[in-house]
């Protein structure tokens, strides 16, 4: 990994959304003045913040300021059970916006970028928190219908979890204890009855009427890189492109990676920010990154 991050400064954050606030970190390079663009990294349903801390890192290395988070009612930013009501559209349309706005202020004067995993990615792609943006990279970002999963047994239990379990659980309890039933973070339970909802829909959430998605996501002219992989039994390469074919406004490059060409065993879903990955999958995203942190005229 060549990026320097020994030299790097991490602090933590505090971010007031419209209904709340979010908790996260502010990593930078050691120096203000080798700060070359800020960079958000928007996170996945139910993945921790500290998933994304490797890469975050990577990247301060090369010379960006970056933002990590929770979103509301997950991780650090709050208890699940006291934020039941908070929807994945609430985080999509308060959360990530918030956390954009304030690395604009933060940075008003540099170019400003942004990754989404999953359904960060789904945040971007429906022109949330992109005003600012010269472009976004979305990493394993897909429509999330369980009869498309192409693997019976992990279509099964999936389909168990989004159907059955989850929202069982968030309405006895107001949340879904993730952590125990294998899903990752606990979560508010109006969240996971919305995404059960969505994963039901031939088109997801471009079939929710009262999302508009197919409007918004016509409203983004950035540039975009799509980047999914091959043994991911979720984001797959069908899936990815019934978000990006709605992107008809924006350059999108999309990118399948096969595990076997860069020479690791596996990636799957969570796999590309795993720190042993970081040699081979990190500095083309950081070079796409690089060229598209244009200075502000």
């Amino acid at each position: 990994m060549r990026s320097n991050t020994d030299e790097i400064s991490v602090d933590s954050v505090r971010i007031v959304t419209p209904s709340g606030a979010v908790r996260g970190h502010h990593i930078t390079p050691e120096e203000p003045e080798n700060v070359v663009a800020a960079v958000v990294l928007h996170p996945a349903t139910a993945v921790p913040e500290r998933l994304y801390r490797g890469f975050a890192e990577y990247l301060a290395g090369e010379g960006f300021a970056v933002v990590t988070y929770d979103y509301r009612g997950t991780g650090s930013s709050g208890v699940p059970s006291e934020n039941r009501g908070i929807r994945m559209r609430d985080w999509m349309t308060e959360d990530v916006p918030a956390v954009a706005q304030w690395a604009h202020d933060r940075y008003p004067n540099i170019p400003h970028l942004a990754v989404g995993h999953s359904i960060g990615g789904h945040a971007l792609a429906l022109d949330n928190g992109s005003s600012h943006l010269q472009g976004f990279v979305t990493i394993a970002s897909h429509t999330g219908v369980t009869a498309t999963i192409p693997t019976f047994s992990e279509r099964l239990k999936v389909g168990f979890v989004l159907r059955v379990l989850g929202p069982l659980t968030a309405r006895v309890l107001g949340y879904v204890p993730g952590r125990r039933i294998g899903l990752g973070e606990d979560m508010p339970g109006a969240s996971m009855l919305e995404w059960s909802k969505w994963s039901r829909l031939p088109g997801y959430f471009f079939d929710d009427s009262t999302m508009a998605a197919k409007a918004r996501a016509a409203r983004v002219t950035q540039d975009v890189l799509a980047i999914g992989f091959t043994d991911d039994l979720w984001a797959t390469s069908q899936q990815i492109d019934a978000i990006t074919e709605h992107l008809s406004n924006a350059e999108v490059e999309r990118r399948t990676v096969d595990p076997r060409s860069v020479g690791v065993a596996k990636i799957g879903h969570m796999g590309f920010f795993r720190r042993e990955n970081c040699e081979r999958l990190w500095p083309e995203v950081s070079a796409w990154l690089q060229q598209h942190a244009e200075p502000l005229s």
